[in-house]
């Protein structure tokens, strides 16, 4: 029976996950070039089967030269080998590998592996939401946070839980770990289309900053802004982080 595109994603992503743990475990390097050698090891990787099993699709990668042939296809693939290189350089375990598919511009499936706690979560098998956090607990960097975020924090009376990769972070929603995770600090389409297609498919509320729809597939892969939280706190999020850009 083929494998599905949610199968692959779901494979690819642990599989660079375990390329990762070797090389991180092997000892080898340290730091920055550990960081460097993963990100290399686990694209060639993710590229080369992606490209093997699915020919007529396009590819979309952090550690790739951009083929601009991707913006005529509707099947994309959007790849983050490592996302978290400093976490991942520094032993932690906040750092995740990103596996989406973007069909005409929507995240429609993604796995995101979180190979230092030994879980990979897709779209195609959600897991139930847990219980809201009493007070809310709201993600923010653990080197910059955001001046946006803090301040909406505080509108919502969360509490700040300060956390390494994109993906993690998203994750830590998705696992009930944390309520919100608003990010205003500038991320590219490689950052968030799978945890996007992850939390959506676990219910969770997904958009951009200003409510507007997480596009994929762009000329440009930059995205500014992402808002992944609870529903039942979109609204007020979404209208305090309106209210800092208009009196930042």
């Amino acid at each position: 029976m083929a494998e599905t595109d949610g199968e692959l994603a779901a494979r690819l992503a642990a599989a660079a996950g375990d390329i990762l743990l070797n090389l991180r475990q092997a000892g080898a390097f340290e730091g920055k070039a550990l960081g460097q050698a993963g990100d290399e090891a686990a694209n060639a990787m993710l590229c080369r089967e992606i490209r093997a099993a699915r020919p007529g699709d396009g590819l979309l990668s952090e550690e790739e030269s951009d083929n601009v042939a991707r913006l005529d296809q509707s099947r994309v693939w959007i790849v983050d080998p490592l996302d978290g290189t400093r976490e991942y350089g520094e032993g932690r375990s906040d750092w995740a590998v990103h596996v989406a598919l973007a069909v005409d511009g929507v995240a429609a499936v993604g796995a995101v592996a979180l190979p230092g706690l030994g879980l990979t979560l897709t779209s195609d098998a959600p897991i139930p939401l847990a219980p809201a956090n009493a007070p809310p607990r709201m993600l923010v960097s653990r080197t910059r946070p955001a001046a946006e975020a803090v301040f909406v924090a505080e509108r919502l009376g969360a509490e700040l839980l300060a956390m390494g990769s994109a993906g993690a972070k998203a994750m830590a929603v998705v696992r009930g770990e944390a309520d919100i995770y608003l990010h205003t600090g500038g991320q590219y389409e490689w950052d968030n289309c799978a945890p996007a297609a992850v939390a959506i498919a676990a219910g969770l509320h997904v958009s951009r900053a200003d409510g507007s729809p997480l596009r994929y597939n762009n000329p440009d892969t930059y995205l500014p802004d992402l808002l992944i939280c609870r529903k039942e706190l979109a609204s007020d999020a979404l209208r305090y982080a309106g209210e800092f850009v208009a009196n930042p």
